[in-house]
This record gives C-alpha cells, structure tokens and sequence, in this order.
C-alpha cells in the first residue's frame, strides 16, 4: 500500500526499502525522523519549484545524509557528509545502480552542508540541501503552508529536535573535532565541546612554512 504524506509519495521500491532498512539498523529514532523530513520537505520544495527530479535518489539520499554520524559508518579522519557519502555509493555500487546515480546520490550527501554551492547543483542535490536546511534551520519556513508542515510532523515527529540534534551532530565527530575546520559543524564543536579551539584559515595563511 503507497504511503503517501502532504502529496508526497514515499519511494517503497526494494533499493529504496533495504535503504530504508539500514537506517534504522544503523541509527536512531532521531535520525530516522529527521532524515524522512529531509526527504519529504526537499521533495515538496521541489514539486512547488516545478522540478523534476528523481524521488527514489533524492529518498536514498535524504537517508544516507547522516548516516555518518553513526559508529557504523563513521572513519576516524573524513568528514561525516562524506563517510555518509561513501555509504551511499558502496550500497549503490551493491546494487548494480549506474555510475551517474551514484556519483547524483554521493554529491547530495556530502555537499548537504555546503553553503552557497550545493543549491546550484542537480535538483536531488540541491533539494537535499534545501531539505536538511528547512528542518534544521528553518529556511524558507513559510514557503509551505502550516497544513503541510503538520502532515509531515504527524507522520515524522520533531519530538523536540533543536534541543538534541546539536548533541547528536557533536556524538557523530567528537572524536575528529579536526574534520570540522572550514564547515558550519565547527560551530558545533565550539558550542559544545570542551577546550575546543575554532582554527582560523588567516593563521594558516600568515604562519605558514613560506619564508617571506
């Protein structure tokens, strides 16, 4: 039976179950909530946008767009978006999905939090980005109606999600706070980890090896 919320169909095909599947092996009830809302708030982005994209890749992404936060799929000295990234396209790979699609669903997670570029990319990359920002952030709050929103809430709960993702993100990379240099999640760290040092690129420029 299709399931279907606020006119968006949720992917139910086999690639897109066993995905599904992995989550919520892998991860936990927040993650699960969080990454379905990803999906569903890109995808209505997308309809009132007039895009056509895939809703099977753009479902597949939104799943995987965390998941390198978990113990599972997390490297000791890559990004989260990329260890996410790299889940991503070795379960693809599995699957016999062609190249194209792998290298559509690889971009999506690990650009989801990269500012000022992954919203001028293909349609399933940026709507991913514009997904995770309207669940985390708010951005473009108002572009859907109130109705909407509390469809894909009904379905998916919040459950107080903006007291705990900033402690679930520091869980996920703790452990290489290093990985943060250069990217929003830096600010993570320096919120909510102890002794942590924000790197500034101007000291790499200025007191770098060059003798001049």
């Amino acid at each position: 039976m299709t399931n279907t919320i606020a006119s968006i169909v949720i992917p139910d095909s086999r690639l897109a179950t066993q995905a599904a599947e992995l989550l919520r092996d892998h991860g936990d009830e927040l993650l699960w909530n969080h990454s379905n809302r990803v999906f569903l708030f890109g995808a209505l982005q997308g309809q009132q946008a007039g895009l056509k994209f895939d809703a099977e890749l753009l479902y597949i992404s939104a799943l995987f767009h965390d998941l390198g936060l978990t113990k599972k799929f997390s490297s000791p000295d890559k990004r989260f978006e990329v260890d996410g990234a790299n889940a991503a396209r070795d379960f693809l790979r599995s699957q016999g999905v062609p190249e194209e699609s792998v290298r559509l669903v690889w971009d999506a997670i690990a650009l989801h939090t990269t500012i000022g570029v992954a919203q001028y990319k293909e349609p399933e990359v940026a709507l991913i980005y514009s997904g995770v920002g309207y669940d985390v952030m708010g951005e473009n709050y108002e572009a859907l109606s109130t109705e909407v929103r509390e469809q894909v809430i009904a379905a998916f709960p919040r459950n107080n999600f903006k007291q705990k993702i900033l402690h679930a993100f520091l869980e996920g990379f703790k452990h290489k706070p290093e990985t943060t240099f250069g990217n929003i999640k830096s600010d993570v760290c320096e919120l909510l980890l102890p002794g942590y040092k924000r790197p500034s690129f101007c000291d790499c420029v200025l007191h770098n090896q060059w003798n001049e």
